[in-house]
């Protein structure tokens, strides 16, 4: 294995289902536009970083640990049950199923654990005897970052490849801290809330003097403003929670073997495909 992508399959989805231009009705007389910029969107990934092993990993519609650890996570998503079944992106999900078995590219939809988990899995198991490509633009996969584990952020032409250089630019932080980063400032995506008087800027600042989480509340009595000293000292079950919900361990059972993955590029096209799976 000399690359091995892996897709966030859920994330890839929303962001073609709600970024396509317009609704396009296919040869079923459905709507298609996710599916349609689903392939388009995973072929282009695979070519430009030149992948000979891929898993695309979907969420599956499960009770996480997360959700037991504090109940209000991600409790601010829409309820798409209540919504016409073709006006989400779940209604499209089959189709790209098909593609996938099509293209011979495995596919996962997780059961107990949420797809980021199956993910950090990969990356901390085989990060050391391969390169790892990261599609998402969740940003909780920065903590993963190494010298040979990047975030690619899938924008077209714009394309972004994360790396340990730019998130150190970026945010003024390690990879590695990320995690404890966003526990402080908090997540509005996933409706995790942050500290008190610490954005970014104070964050960073924080991880350059406390580098991990243990080290930044057993010292917070240490930190030199006041407001920020007693927000943190009056947060600490906060940060803790927020850390537990971010942080990816990686210690989840992993789907497949790396060999499994073996993926081999035959050329075919967004519109070959379609067609194979009688959408055009």
């Amino acid at each position: 294995m000399k690359k091995l992508l892996i897709v966030d399959g859920s994330n890839l989805l929303f962001q073609m289902f709600f970024g396509m231009p317009a609704r396009i009705i296919g040869k079923n007389g459905k709507p298609v536009q996710g599916t349609l910029g689903f392939i388009g969107a995973l072929l282009k990934i695979i070519r430009m970083v030149e992948a000979d092993h891929v898993l695309v990993a979907f969420d599956g519609e499960y009770i996480t640990e997360r959700t037991q650890i504090d109940a209000d996570y991600k409790q601010n998503r829409p309820d798409y049950s209540e919504m016409a079944e073709e006006d989400t992106p779940f209604s499209q999900l089959n189709d790209i199923y098909r593609a996938l078995e099509f293209m011979g590219i495995r596919y996962k939809e997780t059961e107990t654990c949420e797809a980021d988990d199956w993910i950090a899995g990969y990356a901390k198991r085989y990060g050391d005897q391969a390169d790892i490509v990261i599609a998402s633009q969740d940003r909780d996969f920065f903590q993963l970052i190494t010298e040979r584990v990047h975030v690619l952020r899938y924008r077209g032409k714009n394309t972004v490849i994360c790396t340990p250089e730019s998130i150190r630019e970026k945010l003024g932080i390690k990879s590695e801290q990320y995690a404890l980063f966003k526990s402080l400032t908090g997540d509005t995506a996933d409706n995790i809330h942050g500290v008190k008087k610490v954005g970014p800027k104070t964050a960073a600042a924080l991880l350059h003097q406390f580098d991990t989480m243990e080290e930044l509340l057993s010292n917070a009595h240490r930190i030199e403003k006041p407001s920020v000293r007693e927000s943190i000292l009056c947060s600490t079950e906060r940060i803790r929670t927020n850390y537990a919900l971010i942080r990816l361990t990686g210690t989840e059972e992993l789907p497949f073997e790396p060999a499994e993955l073996t993926f081999q590029d035959s050329g075919f096209t967004t519109t070959q495909t379609m067609r194979e799976i009688g959408l055009m």
